[in-house]
């Protein structure tokens, strides 16, 4: 018996124990889940129309039914009206050589204009293109847009910073994240139907910006409208939305084309068939 009530009480102890580490074991840490990156879609081209080639496009942009463009490189810098039917350049204002222009938006009836490492942003009389001012900044811009109370700037990193256009006194920065991951080399930009779309340098794809959170919602593929140019630099660069044509505009520096093209999946573009033409 004396046996038999050792074993029990062996086996009781065991089980004890088994409960005991069963109950004081932490339940395993799940992985946190993983962002998904955001979809990418094939755009439609619309039309085509003649471009300047050897027009270095820094910036694009539609305002009160003209199309204007900020081309860059230095000694060759420009701010310019377009005619967008036939590509002429029917109004240019040239920068002097130490300056290298980047990107172009509009707030009212005031075009702003970046420089790339030289810290200041020209302004013009949108109806005139006479000058109307400077703004200094810090440090390197890229692309500009503008939200119709903000600019927004870009500087090749993953950052935008929007800032006051009368002063470029910054007013918030968000960090542009695909499935968590930092997307950086943003580029030339714009504003459509409340997103920020930037160009991504060197690539073909547009992304699509939460001008809130920073995050990619979606990626535009334009590897189809790439022209063959030997120049390396010769990339996709220049965005316009017409917001009362539904029209969507794009080029790239040293392009001999400018296309409208449609997102067919976003409603967006392929509304420009009775638009009026750029003087």
């Amino acid at each position: 018996m004396r046996a038999r009530t050792m074993m029990m009480g062996a086996c009781a102890a065991a089980m004890a124990v088994a409960v005991a580490c069963r109950e004081g074991t932490p339940n395993p840490t799940k992985e946190p889940e993983m962002e998904p990156n955001a979809p990418t879609v094939a755009v439609q081209q619309v039309r085509s129309y003649p471009h300047d080639s050897t027009a270095f496009t820094q910036g694009l942009v539609w305002h009160d039914g003209r199309l204007y463009e900020s081309t860059g490189r230095y000694g060759e810098s420009s701010l310019r009206i377009v005619e967008l039917q036939t590509g002429r350049v029917v109004q240019k204002v040239d920068l002097a050589q130490t300056y290298f222009a980047e990107g172009l938006a509009a707030v009212g009836n005031t075009l702003y204009q970046l420089t790339w490492k030289e810290s200041v942003a020209f302004k013009y009389d949108a109806e005139t293109l006479r000058p109307a001012g400077q703004v200094s900044y810090t440090g390197e811009a890229w692309g500009l847009a503008s939200d119709g109370r903000r600019l927004i700037v870009s500087d090749g990193s993953s950052y935008l910073t929007f800032v006051d256009p009368a002063s470029f006194q910054v007013d918030t920065t968000i960090r542009v994240t695909d499935g968590g991951q930092p997307v950086d080399q943003l580029n030339e930009l714009e504003w459509v139907r409340g997103e920020v779309w930037a160009n991504v340098w060197h690539t073909n794809q547009i992304v699509r910006i939460d001008p809130q959170t920073g995050r990619v919602k979606g990626r535009l593929d334009l590897s189809a409208l790439v022209p063959a140019v030997r120049d390396p630099e010769a990339v996709l660069n220049g965005t316009a939305y017409d917001p009362q044509a539904n029209r969507l505009l794009v080029t790239g520096k040293l392009w001999p084309k400018l296309y409208e093209i449609s997102v067919p999946s976003l409603g967006i573009g392929g509304g420009g068939a009775a638009a009026g033409t750029a003087p």
